[in-house]
C-alpha cells in the first residue's frame, strides 16, 4: 500500500461506499455533526456557568454593601424621629 492509499483508506468511509450507499455516509456526517454540537454545547454552558458565577459573586457584594447603607440610613432616620420627637414634646417646634 502506497501513502497516498493508506491516506484515502484512513476515512472511515471511501467516495466509492458513499457513492453506493449514500445514506449511510449522510448518517455518519450527521454523526459526526450531532456529536460535535453535544461537544460544543456542553463547552459553551459550562462557560456560561463559570461567567454566571462570578457574575453572582460580584452582585451579592453589591447587595451587602447596600444592605449596610440601608441599616446605617435606618438607624439614623430613626435618631432623627426620635429627636424631633423629643423636641415637639419640650415645646420647641410645632
Amino acid at each position: 500500500m502506497s501513502k497516498k492509499e493508506l491516506k484515502v483508506n484512513a476515512l472511515p468511509i471511501s467516495f466509492a461506499e458513499f457513492a453506493k450507499e449514500p445514506v449511510k455516509g449522510l448518517m455518519f456526517i450527521c454523526l459526526v455533526a450531532v456529536g460535535y454540537l453535544y461537544v460544543d454545547g456542553k463547552v459553551n454552558y459550562s462557560n456560561q456557568i463559570e461567567a454566571q458565577g462570578k457574575k453572582i459573586e460580584l452582585l451579592e457584594g453589591k447587595v451587602d454593601i447596600l444592605t449596610n447603607q440601608l441599616r446605617r440610613s435606618d438607624s439614623a432616620l430613626s435618631s432623627a424621629m426620635s429627636k424631633i420627637a423629643t423636641l415637639q414634646e419640650l415645646g420647641k417646634i410645632k
